[in-house]
């Protein structure tokens, strides 16, 4: 693993179609690579944002089985690209209700990782006649995920997950360094909150974080927030999408993370119980 890695945040307006996404996907997956990146990001719901919730159900694929995963694992192969594939319906032994799952492909193109989204988004949104139920259509996870890659130790999460900083330290205490957090976050929470809460699991754990995401009017009319962020360990936006598609990179500097953690052990000095 070199001391210098160039990921990746892939930012999508994903439609109805699982074809034409896939497709944008592949062509941000490209760009990404061309422009030097040894791990790339998908964003949360990449394949298909449907009319309807279930409409994810007619796109699931059994895990390892599939022509979307062996198309992610065939560009991944060709590229010489990590992929974090974020998120993907997989199916469960429960007919209504896939797996929403992150999927880490390296670059000989095998599947090296699966992480299912544990935190489901049932809620309604303050002020606004707007209301999700994530979970009656997917499963929740129950285990956490991390994985070494190219660009460090990355601990694995989705969207809602990012409210959550006891997930991350969990990850962290696992040698997690640096996060991926592909989502989907509404307009009005990711006004809100959405830079705040990924500069704090930044901050709170001295972690790289990659937050690629969904940006503007869907197809299904629903709006999403976009502005895809990387955030070095000290906090500080490096990169950022506000709206639109495209992809922004950054270099992490894992020897210069290492120092700061030696020089700023605040994981060490935790005291409460986990």
């Amino acid at each position: 693993m070199a001391d210098l890695a160039r990921v990746a945040a892939l930012q999508m307006c994903t439609g109805v179609s699982a074809p034409a996404n896939l497709a944008s996907a592949e062509r941000l997956l490209r760009e990404a690579r061309a422009r030097g990146a040894v791990v790339a990001c998908l964003p949360e719901n990449f394949l298909i944002m449907g009319h309807a919730e279930a409409d994810k159900l007619a796109v699931a694929e059994d895990y390892g089985d599939g022509p979307v995963q062996t198309r992610l694992a065939e560009l991944a192969r060709e590229l010489g690209l990590w992929i974090v594939a974020g998120t993907l319906p997989i199916r469960t032994d429960e007919p209504a209700r896939v797996a929403a799952s992150v999927l880490v492909y390296d670059a000989r193109g095998e599947c090296v990782a699966r992480y299912d989204k544990i935190h489901l988004f049932d809620v309604d949104i303050p002020g606004r006649v707007e209301q999700y139920r994530e979970s009656a259509s997917v499963r929740p996870g129950e285990a956490t995920v991390c994985v070494d890659t190219p660009a460090g130790r990355l601990g694995l999460s989705v969207c809602y997950d990012l409210r959550f900083p006891e997930l991350y330290r969990a990850l962290a205490a696992a040698g997690a360094e640096w996060f991926c957090v592909p989502s989907a976050f509404t307009a009005p929470t990711g006004r809100a909150h959405w830079r705040t809460l990924l500069r704090a699991r930044a901050i709170e754990n001295l972690a790289w974080v990659v937050a690629p995401a969904q940006s503007g009017f869907h197809e299904n009319g629903r709006e999403t927030h976009g502005e895809s962020l990387i955030v070095e360990p000290w906090g500080a936006v490096v990169a950022r999408l506000p709206r639109g598609t495209g992809v922004v990179c950054a270099d992490f500097d894992l020897v210069q993370q290492r120092g700061l953690r030696q020089s700023f052990p605040c994981q060490s000095h935790r005291r409460l119980p986990d």
